[in-house]
């Protein structure tokens, strides 16, 4: 089959586009076709090495996938050959405690498909049965796999973590982002005031269209300052996965008993804090990743009612996955770029 592979950690050049064998389908595991597979920020920290991290080489990215069924390993049912499918992104043992009391998340061997094993940076890809989801109808390949990583992150971090309540005041930052024009559709489904924050005029255009109340252009106004005059106490919660970048002022545009989820930290880990700052406001500092796999059946209903809507940047040949790293490590993109699989 055609892949993009890598067998070395580095730059965009380490990305190379050859043909290696076709992966078999063991017990209770499914051979899918790719059909189209969406980038990830993920996918940029794995190629240029995440502390820990073990690869087996050839290493094929991509957590992100739609397709077809192509092949089904022994034990399988209730799938058939040629079916649309969607695939859950997480991949877990199945049978810890964390597992079967639906936190799969939390289970000690998680996995994330591109990460620690091969995804959709191919033709095919091969995952465990329980991950194929029902196919979104009414939309392409491209858009239904713009959807499972980042919709399940937003979702967790809103309603799992966050427990976000109609009428709160939220904070999304680096509104361009696929976890973020997510997660600014699913604030404003549940009945919240959403301020959208981006360093671009055009990136925070999307976000007004997709539900915003108002936006922040960081690049050009205080983060602090503005909250404080739309709120005039601070938010209830701030979404993030910047990082280090505004640390200072997104912490202090917080009201008493306010709440950041951090799913990322993409400008950076080493973030101070003044800790008064937290007991005595008594503010809350929450850590998410991914989400459950039942999480993504919830996600799927409300696309399915038009609720919750893919946003798609850019389509490219899978050949040309090395451009899709650059328009993701440039922040040029607004929504996900994704790789289409002919």
């Amino acid at each position: 089959m055609k892949a993009v592979v890598l067998y070395e950690h580095g730059d965009r050049d380490v990305l190379k586009y050859e043909e290696i064998p076709t992966p078999k389908p063991g017990p209770k595991q499914v051979l899918v076709r790719v059909r189209a597979c969406a980038l990830n920020h993920l996918d940029v920290w794995v190629r240029r090495g995440i502390p820990g991290l073990k690869l087996q080489y050839p290493h094929i990215l991509g957590a992100d996938i739609a397709g077809e069924i192509a092949e089904l390993g022994e034990g399988v049912e209730g799938l058939r050959i040629g079916e649309k499918v969607l695939i859950s992104p997480g991949v877990s043992c199945g049978r810890c405690k964390m597992c079967l009391s639906g936190m799969d998340n939390l289970c000690r061997d998680y996995h994330i498909l591109g990460e620690g094993i091969n995804g959709g940076y191919a033709e095919y890809v091969v995952v465990p049965q329980e991950n194929i989801l029902p196919f979104p109808e009414g939309l392409s390949f491209e858009s239904a796999s713009a959807i499972p990583l980042v919709f399940l992150t937003a979702w967790h971090m809103i309603v799992k973590k966050a427990k976000l309540k109609p009428g709160e005041s939220v904070f999304i930052t680096a509104a361009g982002s696929g976890v973020s024009t997510a997660a600014i559709q699913i604030a404003k489904a549940m009945g919240a005031y959403v301020i959208a924050g981006a360093s671009s005029d055009e990136k925070l255009s999307k976000a007004k269209e997709l539900g915003a109340d108002e936006v922040i252009n960081y690049s050009k106004e205080d983060i602090t300052k503005r909250i404080k005059e739309l709120t005039k106490i601070g938010v209830d919660l701030i979404l993030d996965h910047t990082g280090v970048i505004h640390w200072d002022k997104k912490m202090a545009s917080l009201k008493w008993g306010g709440r950041i989820v951090l799913c990322g930290a993409t400008s950076g880990f080493n973030a101070s804090i003044d800790l008064r700052h937290v007991f005595f406001k008594q503010l809350s500092i929450i850590g998410s990743t991914m989400g459950s796999k039942g999480d993504l059946f919830e996600v799927l209903e409300l696309v399915k009612r038009g609720i919750l809507k893919p946003v798609v940047y850019k389509v490219l040949p899978l050949k040309d996955a090395k451009e899709g790293h650059r328009i993701l490590e440039e922040r040029e993109v607004i929504g996900k770029v994704v790789l289409k699989v002919e």
